[in-house]
Parts: structure tokens; C-alpha cells; sequence
């Protein structure tokens, strides 16, 4: 049997690394203990530490995302799979909080970002998708 990994939160107190996702939108302690652990630590609960990008509006996105958009290229796998959900407001926040802060990412999702920017959906030009895709792009030409 595989020995689970402890990390401590803030308060010193051992936790699994499923610990380590928030619970709820209020949910700083865990949060700040995911950021501490750090990358690759954390790399078996990236999908769930994403998830509370689907609103920035929540305490915990603030924590997380910084330390999330240092994570870089490694997150192109779990960002691709979010890009291809109906889930606008989340793909909003993914290219604002994310990849819009790493160059690397908005070479590797060029592709995805200029099929924001030129051909949306109804639903995607409603989020204004295609304005934070162009604006993310015009960073690649900087």
C-alpha cells in the first residue's frame, strides 16, 4: 500500500494531500496550505486546486492563483480539457488568471486562443471570450 503524503497547513497541522483542497469558497487555511506544499507536490490535485478558478469572485481563487500561474507549462494538460467545456466564465478565468500570466502557455494554446478571437460561439462572445483571447495574443507579439 502506497504511503500517503502529509503536508503541513499553516496552523502545523498534518494533512494528506487530498487535504489540501479547499472545501469551500471561505476555505484559506487549505488554500494557503495547498501553495505551501508547492509544485510537483500538489500535481495529483491540480484538477481539483483549478476548480476554484471557476469563479476569481472567491476568497480561495486569490490565494491560488498566483501560485498557480507560476506552475507554467505543466498545467497545459488540465487547462486543455477545461478549454474544451461549455463552461465560458471558467475558460474566462483560466486565460485571464492563467494563461495570460505565462508566455509559455500562450504559445502552447496560440491555436485555441486565436479560435476564441476569431470564430467564438454565441455563448463564448457573450463571457467576452474573444477580447481576453486577442488581448492574450497581442502579449505573444511583445
Amino acid at each position: 500500500m502506497k504511503k500517503q503524503q502529509k503536508f503541513l497547513t499553516p496552523k502545523s497541522k498534518p494533512l494528506p494531500i487530498r487535504g489540501l483542497i479547499p472545501r469551500h469558497k471561505l476555505d484559506l487555511t487549505r488554500a494557503q496550505a495547498a501553495v505551501a506544499a508547492g509544485y510537483p507536490a500538489i500535481a495529483p490535485v491540480l484538477p481539483e486546486l483549478l476548480e476554484w478558478l471557476q469563479d476569481y469572485n472567491w476568497p480561495v481563487a486569490h490565494i491560488l492563483q498566483p501560485f498557480l500561474a507560476g506552475i507554467g507549462l505543466p498545467l497545459a494538460p488540465h487547462l486543455r480539457r477545461i478549454l474544451q467545456t461549455d463552461d465560458e466564465v471558467w475558460k474566462y478565468w483560466v486565460i485571464v488568471c492563467l494563461i495570460k500570466e505565462s508566455a509559455a502557455l500562450q504559445a502552447e494554446f496560440r491555436h485555441e486562443l486565436t479560435r476564441l478571437a476569431t470564430s467564438p460561439t454565441v455563448r463564448e462572445t457573450r463571457e467576452e471570450l474573444p477580447q481576453v483571447a486577442s488581448e492574450t495574443l497581442q502579449l505573444l507579439h511583445e
